[in-house]
């Protein structure tokens, strides 16, 4: 298996120090770059397997790094912020990261925040083969990873939103606690905050076309967490 390589875009030659130390420690080879710029070109260039990126970036802020990184691709983005105001963590996660951390950090914690994204990269445990999900007005076929809405619409999707839906729709009307999906969707070391589940429902129901006042797909089940609402297909 090829060493897995993550790029650290931070203009702070000390983060960059300290991060590289402990993710090379894991076994990671890690690539740098010290501006918003740079770190979209290394993207292109050298197509890391996850990316740590910090918001307060010179030349192009972490946030617009993000929304252009998402253009091409849906390669997983760790935020770094010193921002803690919520409304920065929901432009991120709205933006497509997979995960942030608030500055000062743990490099250790980091490290394991990155294994545990990458160890989920491939998604839950596939449907028996050819067995496409049917429901009314929703199909899903787990081993092209597509969906289809009604009329035909295909929903684009993230690999992290496809991957929440699949564990929703295995098990219509079951609740899950926000845990209970973190540990299906993103592992059971993830570290982030559960909040990051809230924020991914938003992003899925939107692509769904979903109404969280009236959901037809996914329900919330107050103070508790989530389930899948659609009926099988006749």
């Amino acid at each position: 298996m090829s060493t897995q390589r993550i790029l650290v875009v931070d203009d702070e030659p000390k983060i960059r120090m300290t991060v590289r130390g402990y993710l090379e420690a894991d076994g990671f080879e890690v690539l740098e770059a010290p501006d918003g710029p740079s770190g979209l070109a290394s993207v292109a260039r050298e197509q890391p397997d996850l990316v740590v990126l910090d918001v307060m970036l010179p030349g192009l802020d972490g946030f617009e790094v993000l929304r252009r990184i998402r253009v091409t691709s849906q390669v997983p983005v760790i935020l770094l912020t010193a921002r803690t105001e919520e409304v920065d963590r929901v432009i991120g996660f709205t933006a497509g990261s997979d995960d942030y951390v608030t500055k000062p950090f743990s490099a250790r914690e980091l490290a394991l925040r990155a294994r545990a994204i990458l160890r989920r990269a491939d998604g839950p445990d596939p449907a028996p083969e050819g067995r496409t999900l049917r429901f009314e007005g929703l199909a899903i076929d787990p081993d092209a990873r597509t969906v289809v809405a009604e009329a035909g619409r295909t929903v684009e999707l993230s690999a992290l939103d496809f991957d929440l839906l699949m564990v929703l729709a295995r098990a219509p009307g079951r609740v899950f606690t926000r845990r209970g999906l973190i540990d299906h969707v993103w592992g059971r070391d993830f570290f982030g905050d559960e909040r990051v589940v809230d924020v991914h429902i938003r992003t899925l129901r939107r692509a769904l076309g979903d109404d969280a006042n009236a959901p037809r797909f996914v329900g919330t089940v107050r103070a508790i967490g989530y389930r899948f609402l659609a009926r099988p297909a006749g």
